[in-house]
């Protein structure tokens, strides 16, 4: 199997996409919007004239740019400077820093989830957490780019944290020091009976190319068969639509992988199988696809478009709900809008914006001893405030998990953890492909 030689954009659904933009075309404007203009230009003369203290033109043109962002929902913002390299050296797949996945919620900074093998993991910091203070100073109610870029340094230096952690009575402070945070998009590794498992922390560049890889070494270190394979997008929050759709390729033969749907020339484009790779890999290997909360954007498209096609089974938690694709649009030599310019929709056109991805079998976490707490305050895309709306108007019960007890997840954590079990979903997914194969090498345990 081969990739072929094809021009790669940079298309992102939590990143974004290079789109070309005409200066006449930013010059037209609607004639209806003209007073509107007035009142803002009326507003930036009071300003410059009245305001107590002098203000440059360059605080509030940044200013109206950022409100105006800020109105449409949570993923559309004016990067410049140190912003946009921040975002071109996420997109390359290294930095340094603490390795966190951070969004806004009513002036906090909120953990979407650490990078798996980061520094922010190793110092016990959990998806849901409210990062308060850095360095003893209050950052509630401020810039969420300044705070990342405070916590973003050189490796080997060290930040205090303040943490308030949803559940627990006292903030946390803990001491993290920043690393290079070589994501390691793809890590491999084989259990017992023939199960390989991979791991995809983040669609950054050449994933599926990593992931076509990752194949062929476990088949070496199988050293005969694969029984049974499973694909763990968790705590995932997307990245590269290319590399979404590459992977996805790798296990479909045929068929549409993703839609996207826009109001602009250009943005309503669907992408088939074959597009990056010809042929699928591991074409009779039953597959599990593992997502949950934190798996977002590049990580639903893959687990609905392998959903829909009845390739794979997919087991874990309700995912994220970002069905939104983010374009980036120069202005200028170092300025940039990352802006939501298309919807995208799974084969079966099921939108997974606000509702996500649900898992065809509910499997919860339940080795983390703080499940309980951490899902009362889980944070997913429909609690985002602007937030798009689903177009096919999602009822409150589509949102909401599955609160009835079930005897198969009954055991606590203590009790797993004497079985030795330390992530109770992937042991789960591991022992059903045992079951479901018909080799007796599966069985094995």
């Amino acid at each position: 199997m081969k990739l072929p030689v094809v021009a790669r954009s940079l298309a992102f659904v939590s990143a974004l996409a290079m789109v070309p933009i005409a200066t006449a075309g930013m010059a037209q404007v609607d004639s209806r919007v003209a007073p509107e203009f007035a009142k803002l230009f009326a507003t930036y003369q009071r300003i410059k004239a009245s305001y107590v203290d002098p203000v440059d033109d360059d605080k509030l043109i940044r200013g109206a740019i950022d409100g105006m962002l800020a109105s449409l929902d949570p993923h559309s913002a004016y990067l410049d400077g140190a912003d946009l390299q921040r975002l071109e050296t996420l997109i390359d797949g290294n930095y340094s820093g603490l390795g966190l996945s951070v969004v806004m919620e009513e002036g906090a900074v909120k953990v979407v989830s650490p990078f798996r093998g980061s520094p922010a993991e190793k110092a016990g910091i959990k998806a849901g957490d409210f990062i308060t203070h850095l360095n003893g100073k209050l950052i509630y109610g401020g810039d969420l780019d300044d705070a990342v870029s405070q916590m973003r340094g050189p490796a080997g230096t060290s930040i205090n944290l303040t943490i308030f952690r949803p559940g627990s009575e006292e903030p946390i402070e803990t001491t993290v020091t920043r690393g290079v945070i070589e994501l390691e998009p793809v890590t491999h590794t084989v259990a017992d009976g023939g199960i390989g498992i991979i791991t995809v922390n983040e669609f950054s560049r050449d994933v599926g190319a990593d992931v076509y890889a990752a194949w062929g070494d476990i088949q070496k270190e199988v050293g005969g068969k694969v029984n049974g394979l499973i694909l763990d997008l968790r705590s995932n929050p997307g990245g590269s639509l290319d590399e979404a759709v590459a992977l996805s390729d790798l296990f479909l033969d045929e068929g549409r992988i993703v839609s996207q749907r826009g109001r602009a020339r250009g943005e309503s484009i669907t992408y088939n199988s074959e597009t990056m790779f010809r042929g699928q890999i591991a074409p009779n290997v039953p597959l599990i696809v593992l997502i949950d909360a934190g798996s977002a954007s590049a990580s639903e498209i893959v687990a609905g478009a392998l959903q829909d096609h009845r390739r794979a089974l997919i087991m874990g938690e309700r995912s994220f709900g970002k069905g939104s694709v983010q374009s980036l649009v120069p202005l200028g030599d170092d300025a940039a809008l990352k802006l939501t310019t298309a919807r995208y929709y799974t084969p079966s056109g099921h939108s997974v914006q606000e509702g996500g991805i649900k898992p065809d079998i509910r499997v919860p976490q339940i080795s983390d001893p703080d499940m309980e707490r951490r899902m009362k305050y889980q944070l997913r895309e429909s609690d985002l405030r602007g937030h798009l709306i689903n177009e096919a108007d999602l009822k409150d019960d589509d949102l909401e998990r599955d609160l009835k007890a079930d005897p198969r997840f009954s055991q606590t954590s203590e009790q797993l953890k004497e079985q030795g079990i330390e992530d109770f979903q992937l042991d789960y997914a591991i022992k059903t492909l045992r079951r479901t194969t018909a080799s007796s090498v599966a069985l094995l345990k």
